[in-house]
């Protein structure tokens, strides 16, 4: 006599993967529910994210600031090292960062045109005159 599985009717094999779906989005609603009046907070930063260290060369913008990235790439002749910078425009929403500062900056949804990264956090204030 070979072993043979117990046909289950395809119905009910969708029944249960259809309750099976409910109970985790019933779950998922409870652990979401929270006071409405409470205003909602960025999510934390994946451990790992990508963020980028930079100086700000320009804070003239409402709520930009440009910062300038600097990095050394290799010449593929002469192997000797060359200083590379980009620009990058970075959302600044509470206008902390001033010319001169390093800055930590990480990738975001597109705010405008050319501006897609926001100011983690101010790494080192600029010496001011």
């Amino acid at each position: 006599m070979s072993a043979r599985k117990a046909k289950v009717p395809e119905t009910q094999v969708q029944e249960t993967q259809v309750q099976e779906t409910q109970v985790q989005e019933a779950e998922v609603q409870e652990t979401q529910v929270q006071d409405p009046g409470v205003q909602q907070r960025r999510p934390p930063e994946a451990k790992g994210a990508r963020t980028l260290t930079g100086r700000v060369v320009s804070d003239k913008m409402h709520k930009t600031i440009a910062v300038e990235i600097e990095r050394l790439v290799k010449h593929p002749t002469y192997g000797k090292y060359i200083r590379r910078t980009t620009k990058l425009l970075a959302h600044d929403e509470s206008g902390t960062s001033k010319e001169g500062d390093v800055v930590t900056i990480t990738p975001c949804r597109p705010m405008s045109r050319r501006k897609s990264w926001r100011l983690l956090e101010v790494v080192e204030k600029a010496v001011r005159r």
